[in-house]
């Protein structure tokens, strides 16, 4: 054996001990953030952790290793007031948008006993739990309609996190108005651009003006605050409650298989959990490279449901490819799968295993 095989074996076995260590210190650290919790105590204690801190470091002999523990330590730190956090809250769910929009009704069905947390933006929301910030993030990856969502399948070719579950929302479009409103005499109405787009034949049927919001949540705000019985948003139920409108008239979109397939994205690396993964990976600037790679998947019994090309944003003119496949990734032929695809991509990534779709009910 030589010297490098030897230092991983021993790597290897330092790792294994620091797990078994790190769920006792866990366990530990949960007895005390009920404790906090019972007794109202804050979850920081900074001069609590600058003791441990220094009484720590100070076991240290080499003091150029001695500033690296140091920052262990504080990322122990950080590690226990999150789970610490996440025990006296509840699980921190982040999305991109407002209460009652669509991102926000899917994260509520999913996690509905979570704390939902809104983000400006999708890279926001994402990065929100890339620093811990938040537990898992739901974002939007598909429309039925509309097509993809670039900026988001961008983040999962570039980003960290990897998806636990797809689930599909289908999306109702309803007209709200103001309590006691008559939907006659509604003369103009207001929601996303999209909205508006599924909605035109009923628009223009019932000779409305239309003006796009943001989203359909701050067009049913706008709505409430005008107190306008004519003016009407195009919304969800949610969104009605949520901002004290009626429901008009329910199901004017024209086309009755809008769905929008949401993703959960966490730093769990849950590889190998499910019927279904997806990939994303560049191919090497060879002839035939990307068909040898769709060849793969199908020599080894994997049913491509999905392939889709997105430009790299760096490079000009070049391209990564996503892939979604039904299968076990965790299968001597997943296995056999990925060793064989590495060879023909410069960058492979598995973005996550999940079980087959599931689907969110029309109500909460």
């Amino acid at each position: 054996m030589d010297a490098l095989q030897k230092a991983r074996q021993t790597i290897d076995e330092v790792d294994r001990q620091m797990a078994e260590l790190f769920e006792k210190r866990m366990a530990a650290v949960k007895t005390v953030g009920e404790y906090k919790q019972t007794n109202g105590l804050p979850i920081l204690n900074e001069q609590r952790e600058q003791e441990v801190i220094e009484k720590n470091a100070d076991r240290i002999s080499d003091p150029v290793l001695r500033s690296y523990y140091v920052r262990f330590l504080e990322n122990n730190m950080a590690v226990s007031r999150a789970y610490q956090f996440r025990l006296a809250k509840g699980m921190k769910v982040a999305y991109s948008g407002v209460e009652g929009a669509f991102a926000h009704i899917a994260a509520s069905r999913i996690f509905p006993t979570a704390q939902l947390i809104a983000f400006s933006d999708f890279s926001d929301a994402y990065k929100a739990v890339c620093d811990g910030e938040c537990d898992v993030a739901v974002l939007p990856m598909e429309n039925s309609y509309a097509g993809e969502v670039g900026q988001v399948m961008d983040l999962m070719f570039s980003g960290t996190l990897s998806v636990s579950g797809v689930y599909e929302l289908p999306i109702t479009h309803h007209l709200l108005g103001l309590p006691g409103a008559d939907k006659h005499h509604i003369r103009k109405v207001y929601s996303h651009p999209q909205a508006l787009s599924q909605c035109a034949p009923y628009i223009k049927q019932h000779r409305l003006e239309a003006e796009s919001f943001a989203n359909t949540a701050m067009a049913a705000q706008f709505v409430a605050e005008q107190k306008d019985a004519a003016f009407a948003a195009i919304a969800s139920k949610e969104t009605a409650a949520l901002y004290g409108l009626t429901v008009l008239e329910q199901n004017i979109n024209s086309s009755r298989s809008n769905t929008t397939r949401f993703g959960v994205f966490t730093r769990e690396n849950n590889m190998g959990h499910g019927n279904h993964f997806m990939l994303t990976y560049t191919v090497k600037h060879e002839a035939g490279a990307l068909a040898k790679t769709i060849s793969t998947i199908g020599k080894h019994g994997f049913n491509m449901c999905a392939m889709r090309s997105r430009p790299m944003k760096e490079l000009l003119w070049q391209y990564y490819f996503y892939v979604e496949a039904e299968g076990d990734l965790n299968s001597h032929e997943g296995e056999a799968m990925l060793k064989e695809l590495a060879p023909l991509c410069d960058r492979l990534k598995v973005v996550g295993c999940f079980e087959s779709n599931k689907t969110l009910s029309e109500e909460a």
